[in-house]
């Protein structure tokens, strides 16, 4: 264990023995940002009122980049499992967006203009790529802007949405912050209905950490199934990779239990009908520890991403490409994990090339964020 890790541990263990109780994670829903974003929203007798149509808001997003370098050109991947096409897939799509705070202030983009890092730019550029994609699940990372314009403009579109923030967010620590930063799930309200949904401060060693995720189990207004749907973010930076390992598996406890409660299963039983879908920032790359207790959890999970890969076994090279001034990083740390046995992937959105993402690597003026988004279609598999 590091010296940081030490210290964290230590500290996290006097301030447990002196409360005698675990830290509290803050309330999930706190009061909304009466400062909407008049970019996209305006308050008109007490609520907040968005552009109904997807596509005028895309276009409306397109209009005010319309002097930016061309956006990335990927395309969906097609797969073919020999199942039969698929009647009606499920869109998900993973994003660490980007704090806001943290692009400006703590996260040193050494070679990306500051001009590319406003929020007025970023929030046309991220919301275009949500838009252009249109997925029925979406699972953002470091959302410093939930309040003011995710919640809203997505709502209007018909998005219903969990938000859990880090209960120390770095981004405080920036002056004139929009708050803390922290997980988001948006769901396709005329797709799915909910059936729950918990918001977990993930633990190590039984110690709660500065890591969440959301948890929500939907019910497929298509099909009638069930699906319990995870977005997280863990512990970054080289060193702490003890701590993913056990924020992974706390995790993977949580989800175990979740299943077993909604398929009204024994306890320690596995074999449930209720796919998972877990996506994430998990700041760790396809060789380290928390990546194997996932791919060989009890629950069955693979990484959709694998598919892109010509043995359908290999991760993409990179899904993050940044340059800060202790170098370069070229690394893969977001995925989609999902249940094998029950799901099956339909396509896979592919990566754009070194070339597409250019020498200043990301941020840039044509993309908003250090990480990719993956977007993936599924479908439920037919039950024996």
């Amino acid at each position: 264990m590091g010296g940081g890790a030490t210290r964290l541990y230590s500290t996290l263990s006097q301030t447990l023995s002196s409360t005698g109780s675990p830290l509290p994670l803050p309330p999930a829903h706190q009061p909304a940002n009466t400062n909407l974003d008049p970019d996209f929203c305006q308050e008109q007798t007490g609520s907040p009122v968005c552009p109904p149509d997807p596509v005028e808001l895309l276009r409306q997003c397109q209009e005010a980049l319309r002097d930016r370098p061309p956006r990335f050109h990927r395309k969906l991947i097609h797969l073919s499992d020999g199942d039969g096409a698929p009647s009606s897939p499920i869109r998900v799509m993973q994003w660490n967006i980007l704090a806001q705070a943290l692009g400006e202030g703590l996260d040193s983009f050494v070679q990306c203009p500051l001009e590319a890092l406003s929020w007025s730019r970023r929030k046309y550029l991220i919301l275009e790529e949500i838009l252009t994609y249109r997925p029925h699940i979406l699972c953002l990372q470091e959302v410093d802007h939930y309040y003011d314009t995710f919640q809203p403009v997505l709502a209007g579109l018909g998005y219903s949405s969990h938000f859990c923030p880090k209960p120390w967010s770095p981004c405080l620590d920036v002056e004139g912050n929009n708050g803390p930063d922290g997980c988001a799930l948006f769901f396709d309200q005329s797709r799915f209905e909910l059936l729950d949904s918990v918001n977990i401060r993930l633990s190590a060693m039984r110690i709660p950490t500065n890591q969440v995720a959301v948890v929500t189990t939907l019910r497929c207004r298509t099909t009638g199934r069930c699906l319990c749907v995870a977005v997280t973010h863990l512990k970054a930076r080289s060193g702490w990779e003890w701590l993913r390992s056990a924020q992974g598996s706390d995790l993977l406890r949580h989800l175990q239990n979740l299943v077993q409660k909604h398929a009204g299963g024994p306890a320690g039983d596995t074999n449930t009908d209720i796919p998972l879908l877990i996506c994430g920032d998990f700041n760790a790359v396809p060789t380290e520890e928390v990546y194997r207790r996932f791919s060989t959890s009890p629950l069955g999970l693979d990484s959709a991403y694998k598919k892109l890969s010509q043995d359908g076994l290999t991760e993409p090279e990179y899904t993050t490409w940044k340059i800060r001034p202790t170098g370069e990083c070229c690394s893969t740390l977001d995925y989609i994990w999902y249940s094998r046995d029950t799901l099956r992937v339909d396509a896979v959105l592919d990566m754009p090339t070194e070339e597409e993402i250019g020498p200043n690597r990301l941020p840039s003026f044509s993309y908003p964020s250090d990480h990719l988004s993956l977007v993936c279609d599924f479908s439920f598999k037919e039950k024996d």
